[in-house]
């Protein structure tokens, strides 16, 4: 419908936009149903409401593992200062017996770690470019070139798989040192460490085959790219966490 003005002549009335007077909204991507700035209705969250949504939940369950190695941190200290009483010397004494670490095993399962969280972050990036490409790979005519995440994702795993391989042949070798558990109490802590760190990692590798799957079901580009996003935050503390781990008990035997 043309309107007239007495003084500027028929002009064309400019749409709304965003929808209900609304400004418009960086929310791509959305939904199949293209409802609103919402990814399918104002109830359901956005592609990136759902991404801050998960790096919380991330972020607040990587908390609770902080906690738990700092008790454990705690009580390695406490315990390597702890003296007990010698009655042949009459006087207090430490029974904390240094153990000799296989270093050279533990340097490798850090190198190929560290490197596994290089693949994943490649990964991670190229699950980013995915959804940035979306919109225009859905237009007729034009093609894009895909940037897999996959092979990346099955490397990490792979990766991760030796360096759990990796941690095995370390704590064989301190068996094969024929040292007492239960009289040796820095070796009891490098297993509790250790293990509690590879269980850990367990899951995040758990988290990568969910990834892996995603892809492999074609689900949607941003589902994988935020399955693969919080993944690779968690497996990247996982990186952190083993060098303060390895850290503490190299320099503190």
């Amino acid at each position: 419908m043309t309107l007239l003005h007495p003084k500027t002549g028929p002009r064309t009335p400019k749409p709304a936009s965003g929808g209900g007077g609304r400004r418009p909204t960086d929310d791509w991507p959305r939904g199949d149903d293209g409802g609103g700035g919402r990814g399918g209705g104002d109830d359901v969250p956005s592609y990136r409401e759902r991404l801050r949504r998960y790096r919380m939940l991330v972020a607040f369950g990587l908390s609770s593992v902080v906690m738990i190695f700092v008790s454990f941190t705690t009580a390695y200290v406490v315990r390597k200062a702890g003296v007990v009483w010698d009655p042949a010397h009459n006087e207090y004494v430490s029974n904390w017996v240094p153990a000799r670490l296989p270093v050279r095993m533990l340097l490798i399962n850090t190198f190929i770690l560290l490197l596994s969280s290089l693949t994943l972050e490649v990964a991670r990036r190229r699950a980013e470019q995915d959804v940035a490409l979306a919109p225009i790979a859905s237009i007729p005519g034009i093609r894009v070139s895909s940037n897999y995440s996959l092979p990346w994702l099955w490397l990490t795993i792979a990766l991760g798989v030796a360096f759990l391989g990796g941690q095995y042949l370390a704590w064989q070798q301190l068996r094969l040192g024929h040292y007492d558990l239960e009289s040796n109490i820095g070796i009891s802590f490098f297993f509790i460490l250790t293990g509690v760190h590879a269980v850990h990692l367990m899951g995040g590798i758990l988290a990568l085959l969910y990834a892996g799957l995603t892809s492999l079901l074609r689900r949607p580009p941003e589902t994988r790219r935020i399955v693969v996003d919080v993944t690779a935050w968690y497996w990247h503390f996982m990186g952190v966490l083993w060098i303060y781990v390895f850290g503490l008990l190299y320099f503190a035997r």
